[in-house]
């Protein structure tokens, strides 16, 4: 009978957040054409639709510049390859022809043919409306499907001769981690050392794998340059068996070094993973 009051409460707890409770907002994200894979690698063997990307917003930006100077030889120059860019969009995905304003540019072609300098800047900042709308819908899929690491082929050294896949290589880092934290919590520091030794390894062999997709070592040295003392504060810290000092130097290597590469890579390939369903 004691019990009942505490049930009761729990009871009105769960009901009036369930009262509460409102339906998850639901975004529906469009995927780009498939001839869109073309332009990108591994299908191309440069990133072909990136550069025309690039060329785009520098040649539309020199267009308007030598307008506001009045230059019309070089308005006509970078006009011209502006225009060539843009009509290029819909000989590179049909599908987005019809998304192209080509009555604004034929507009902007004339102006300029006309020297009239005072028009083009109207006229690209229509145009621009026109990418600005494909951006919005496309730009952040789109990076998630072509501009993310495919992992999917890559291995890691288990340490015994053999080798794992990244996922089965960031669950046994996940779970010696957590080792390390429990062992050094109960204070079995030989068994927190050992997890700790295996930890290490299994980052080293992951640091080498890094170099299938980078071509030099910057990006993982920026992630694993400052292991070695991480770890010699973790090992010192478990030791002494200074509980508080362990937890805050597995923190460190948590943070600055797991946590660091996440940032940059698995958020992308978790996305790119939904979206290749």
């Amino acid at each position: 009978m004691r019990r009942a009051p505490a049930l009761l409460l729990l009871g009105l707890v769960l009901g009036w957040g369930a009262a509460r409770a409102q339906p998850a907002e639901e975004v529906t994200l469009h995927l780009p054409p498939p001839s869109l894979a073309a332009w990108y690698k591994p299908a191309n063997r440069r990133q072909v639709w990136l550069h025309t990307m690039f060329g785009l917003r520098r040649e539309m930006q020199a267009a308007g510049d030598y307008a506001a100077l009045g230059e019309l030889e070089r308005l006509r120059e970078w006009g011209g390859r502006f225009a060539a860019s843009y009509r290029r969009i819909g000989e590179m995905v049909p599908q987005w022809s019809d998304a192209l304003d080509l009555e604004s540019l034929q507009r902007l072609e004339s102006a300029m043919a006309a020297g009239d300098a005072g028009e083009v800047p109207r006229l690209l900042r229509k145009l621009s409306h026109s990418c600005d709308s494909c951006h919005r819908e496309y730009r952040a899929v789109t990076v998630a499907l072509y501009r993310t690491p495919d992992f999917s082929a890559l291995r890691v050294d288990d340490g015994a001769g053999g080798t794992l896949t990244y996922p089965e290589a960031m669950e046994r880092l996940s779970v010696l981690v957590n080792r390390v934290r429990i062992a050094s919590d109960d204070g079995r520091a030989q068994a927190a050392r050992e997890a700790l030794h295996a930890l290490d390894g299994g980052l080293d062999a992951l640091a080498g794998s890094c170099g299938a997709c980078h071509r030099d070592a910057v990006p993982a040295d920026r992630v694993f340059a400052d292991r070695s003392r991480q770890f010699a504060v973790l090992g010192a810290a478990l030791e002494t068996a200074d509980r508080e000092a362990a937890g805050r130097a597995l923190g460190d290597i948590a943070v600055k070094v797991c946590a660091l590469c996440h940032g940059v890579h698995r958020t992308l390939h978790d996305l790119k993973a939904r979206l290749a369903r």
